[in-house]
């Protein structure tokens, strides 16, 4: 049985893992470092069929598997083909979950089951790797099969042992290098390990001759016995030796080890391999990343680590090539904590997630006296996934499309998802779709916009106290523009407030905050106990903005023989279909939102587009509309404003009505108020070209603030921008920088600043 390795092919045995067939092949997926075969370094990572960070020690050997070494430096390349095979998960329901099916872990499942309950375990030599443990708790392990979701209702037993400390000294890079369960391992496989130099404890079944341990380093040659289970080595021999390691001599592979006795001497070891006992370290990064759920640790993984020596020189982390001389330079920058020093030199944030270089780490702390935090929370994941093994089982939740999305496409639209919903961008030229709502008329799909209809007996009791504007004084056929505040003050959501009779009003929200206002409304009517229905209508209504000059000419042939006036609405039928019309304005210009059965959207719109044939009309996507707002100074609620934005901090203080007696929100608002006014969100003007939304505003040398939305308007013919601008000495700037350019702060709107042309 062969598998390809860089181009040529190995031969493995019936239960080889990629890693001793290529040993014992002489050849090493990377370049050097200490081998575990236990999962807990970095030192036998290749790229398996196509897969890069694959530890090799962990992946048993199959027929025509593809491996590719891993470069000794730097990072595998990239994929060609970008693709892969599709990742299935599986899930699985028990009371008790078992990783790790060691001796203890055998216990446990046994005590598990003797108690009655119902047992899943898990353990890597039966190709269930676990990969994380998350709220459920639910336990995640990459299988051959696939993805593997176990459920557990009561709670996740941890017996995954202790990983081998590893060795800190200079040349603790070559290749040749054991921990002592890898030397026993890979004797009984039939690896050729030459000559065997074994420092502190030995292999498993080495016993030096009472009396022979080695005080000076001179060593003792015991034999190399197998772990239980792992079959009988025959004549292997290895070299005992009791003192500190001092440092591996060779070019890539050690040649010798050099180990100080207690008399202080050192003394120079010949050897082709040298093994290494020192010490424990709990492989407890799954019961780290699940705290606070029902997971307990068990055996060696619940123990503490051992505390080796501090290292003095050599490669600490070799996943991010992080030096014992890199800590030391961390520490004299004032790093004295374990969180600091790991982002300060990024050890422990590479392939082994820490189970390397931690317990030296700890070494190097606790030698300079810093305080040793107890834990941490792991990362997500104990091992590197591809994108098709983390979506595994997760599925993308429906993106709406509108009635008209057809409609879009056939036109020609980009499309993207925006506010939740699909939604047409552009439909190709900005500037024919801008010009088309200055000069003529143009038609946008608004459907996205939340609508929802209250009535009942307390209905203007609801809204008057949930809105910070005067509900009662709202006459029936007229629309109001409101703001949705929550209790701290702060605005939610913008809309509308149109009323139909005394217990009967419209209510609309923005695209992307319809959900959750369906749930703000709901739940404080029930909070309130009032007698009110409440009827979410964004799905089931489609909305059409025909908006432009020639907008009420475009209507009239559609058969809107009466127009409205400016923030009224009316039930009425346009080209055959029966529509809420309102009368309002979004862009700034002379505009009707029609809202009608979403069943007829299409046959609306295209009678629409047919009947303003002869005045040019286009339609116009979510880019132009957004952009034509702007040259109004109209608020996306958002985009514009921040979690803590207040009406007063909007410039929008006329929205809400402090004369009330009662609104959610207003005793934060009358609290705020009472404070010094520290920034606004304003208008700004300069020259072209338009900074980047997010560009900094600078007053002098100091910040003073940053562009929300900013365009080089067409019919101004210079910048306009929303920002947000902090108060100096209790003024606002009247000019600041951005971008190392001047720009003046102006009043808003910046086109049709008297709004003839949207009450026309």
């Amino acid at each position: 049985m062969r598998f390809v390795f860089d181009g040529r092919p190995v031969e493995f045995r019936a239960g080889d893992s990629l890693l001793i067939a290529l040993l014992r092949a002489g050849l090493r997926p990377i370049g050097g470092g200490c081998l575990c075969l236990g999962g807990d370094c970095p030192h036998c990572l290749g790229t398996v069929d196509g897969v890069a960070y694959v530890r090799t020690c962990q992946v048993l050997a199959r027929p025509g598997q593809v491996i590719q070494s891993h470069p000794a430096d730097g990072n595998p390349p990239l994929p060609v083909d970008s693709g892969g095979p599709e990742v299935h998960a599986r899930n699985m329901h028990c009371d008790v979950v078992v990783v790790g099916q060691g001796a203890t872990g055998r216990a446990a499942a046994a005590a598990a089951i003797g108690a009655g309950k119902q047992v899943v375990t898990l353990d890597v030599a039966d190709g269930q790797e676990v990969i994380g443990i998350y709220t459920g708790p639910l336990v995640v392990a990459r299988t051959l099969a696939g993805m593997l979701h176990v459920h557990a209702r009561e709670e996740v037993v941890v017996a995954t042992g202790a990983a081998e400390i590893q060795p800190v000294v200079p040349g603790n890079q070559l290749s040749g290098i054991v921990t002592a369960r890898a030397a026993a391992r890979l004797a009984a496989a039939g690896v050729d390990l030459g000559r065997i130099v074994a420092v502190g404890t030995p292999p498993e079944g080495v016993d030096a001759p009472k009396g022979a341990a080695a005080p000076e380093g001179a060593g003792t040659p015991v034999d190399v016995g197998a772990p239980e289970g792992a079959g009988t080595a025959v004549g292997v021999r290895a070299q005992v030796v009791d003192g500190q390691l001092v440092r591996f001599e060779g070019a890539t592979r050690v040649e010798a080890v050099v180990v100080r006795g207690r008399d202080g001497q050192e003394q120079r070891l010949p050897c082709d391999t040298v093994s290494v006992g020192l010490g424990f370290h709990p492989r407890d990064a799954l019961l780290r990343m699940s705290n606070g759920l029902a997971v307990r640790a068990v055996g060696r993984a619940a123990r503490d680590s051992d505390i080796p020596a501090c290292p003095v020189s050599g490669t600490v982390c070799s996943c991010s090539g992080v030096s014992v001389d890199d800590l030391q330079a961390a520490w004299d920058r004032g790093f004295h904590e374990m969180e600091l020093i790991k982002r300060a030199t990024l050890a422990g944030t590479g392939t082994c997630q820490g189970g390397v270089c931690l317990p030296h780490l700890r070494s190097f702390l606790a030698d300079r006296g810093a305080v040793l935090q107890p834990a941490f929370t792991a990362r997500p994941v104990t091992r590197q996934l591809t994108l098709g093994e983390v979506a595994a089982g997760a599925y993308h939740h429906a993106t709406p499309r509108t009635s008209l999305d057809a409609e879009h496409r056939r036109l020609g639209a980009r499309m993207d998802r925006v506010g939740g919903w699909w939604r047409p961008w552009t439909y190709g030229n900005f500037l024919e779709e801008y010009w088309a709502v200055r000069e003529g008329v143009s038609l946008g799909d608004v459907s996205t916009l939340g609508k929802m209809l209250v009535s009942g007996p307390g209905a203007v009791e609801l809204l008057e106290r949930l809105y910070p504007t005067r509900v009662s004084t709202i006459a029936p056929g007229r629309s109001r523009y409101v703001l949705l505040l929550n209790e701290r003050g702060y605005v939610l959501d913008d809309g509308l407030i149109s009323r139909d009779s005394e217990t009967r009003f419209a209510l609309t929200f923005t695209s992307g905050g319809a959900s959750f206002a369906e749930m703000w409304v709901r739940d404080w009517a029930e909070s309130w106990k009032l007698d009110v229905r409440i009827l979410n209508q964004t799905m089931s209504l489609g909305a059409i903005n025909v908006t432009g000059p020639l907008a009420s000419e475009l209507l009239a042939r559609a058969g809107l023989d009466r127009p409205l006036g400016y923030m009224h609405h009316r039930q009425t039928t346009v080209a055959g279909v029966p529509c809420r019309v309102y009368r309002l304005s979004f862009t700034g210009e002379l505009s009707y939102e029609l809202h009608h059965p979403a069943a007829h959207s299409v046959r609306l719109w295209r009678r629409l587009l047919e009947l303003g044939a002869h005045l040019g009309i286009r339609p116009h996507g979510l880019d132009t509309l957004l952009k034509l707002r702007l040259e109004k100074g109209h608020v996306i609620v958002g985009q514009d404003t921040d979690f803590d934005s207040t009406p007063r901090r909007l410039a929008l203080e006329g929205a809400a009505r402090l004369d009330k007696p009662d609104f959610v929100g207003r005793a934060a608002v009358l609290r705020t108020n009472k404070l010094p006014l520290d920034r606004q969100l304003v208008g700004l003007e300069m020259e072209g070209p338009a900074p980047i939304e997010g560009a900094l505003l600078w007053h002098g040398l100091e910040y003073a603030g940053y562009v929300t939305s900013s365009l080089l308007s067409p019919a101004l013919g210079k910048v306009v921008m929303l920002g947000w601008l902090k108060l100096f000495d209790g003024e606002l700037p009247a000019e600041v920088t951005i971008d190392g350019r001047p720009a003046r702060r102006v009043p808003l709107p910046f086109y049709d600043k008297d709004g003839q042309r949207a009450r026309a």
